[in-house]
């Protein structure tokens, strides 16, 4: 069984090959061009270096937000238009719980975060244990005073790992002695632990039509807040 999957919440592209429940391989690209030009070719060059074809693929999954509104969109639309064009189930998965499973042999809590900007992150908090991944909260919005006082109550490693790990850090590092900064290279979002959080779907039979899938942003974007802010004003 081999599923496909694309990440690109964040600044960085990548698409894996996962068979049977192992990495087959992955393709990631930091370069700072858009994920529109370059997820897909990813996923094609993968395919094409493991001798596959899209047809050899029995699932395609997603990083399904939180993140970047673009990115998340960009995604999401070349695994579902994957899906359609190949008759397959999709697995949109937890950007936050993708991240969790970079880390997933490294015992402990797993605090996922990315920059949402206005003194906030994206968050979600995971343990690790026996190389299984355990939900401790909801994927939310919350800002780094209300995360540190979360926190506080853990008395065991804590892992920051997402493309907001180094600002949680250096905002809580002097103030909570159990914080630990992933390396970058494992803290970035990965189409790899994207794979992984699929491939627990599937166990799961949480496999869906990929038709039936939005993407969960946590909250409007700005575009949609001036809008709202505008019918307001007007309405008084």
């Amino acid at each position: 069984m081999r599923i496909l999957a694309f990440e690109t919440s964040a600044k960085a592209a990548s698409a894996a090959l996962l068979t049977d429940g192992n990495l087959t391989g992955e393709f990631f690209q930091n370069s700072g061009e858009t994920h529109s030009r370059t997820v897909m070719k990813l996923a094609e060059d993968l395919l094409q270096s493991c001798a596959l074809s899209p047809a050899d693929v029995d699932f395609a999954a997603w990083a399904n937000g939180p993140g970047s509104f673009t990115g998340v969109r960009i995604g999401a639309a070349a695994a579902k238009g994957f899906c359609w064009g190949n008759s397959i189930p999709g697995l949109p998965v937890s950007t936050l719980e993708a991240m969790a499973w970079n880390v997933v042999d490294l015992d402990g809590v797993i605090c996922c975060c990315m920059d949402a900007r206005r003194s906030q992150v994206y968050n979600a908090l995971f343990r690790a244990e026996r190389g299984q991944i355990n939900r401790l909260c909801e994927d939310r919005a919350v800002s780094l005073e209300a995360l540190e006082a979360e926190l506080q109550r853990f008395d065991e490693p804590i892992r920051l790992v997402g493309d907001g790990a180094l600002l949680t850090w250096n905002t809580l590092c002097d103030r909570l002695e159990h914080l630990i900064l992933i390396s970058e290279h494992l803290r970035q979002q990965r189409a790899a632990g994207v794979a992984l959080a699929g491939w627990q779907a599937v166990l799961q039979g949480k496999a869906k039509s990929a038709a039936l899938s939005v993407p969960n942003y946590l909250r409007l974007s700005q575009a949609e807040r001036e809008r709202l802010e505008k019918e307001r004003i007007k309405g008084e």
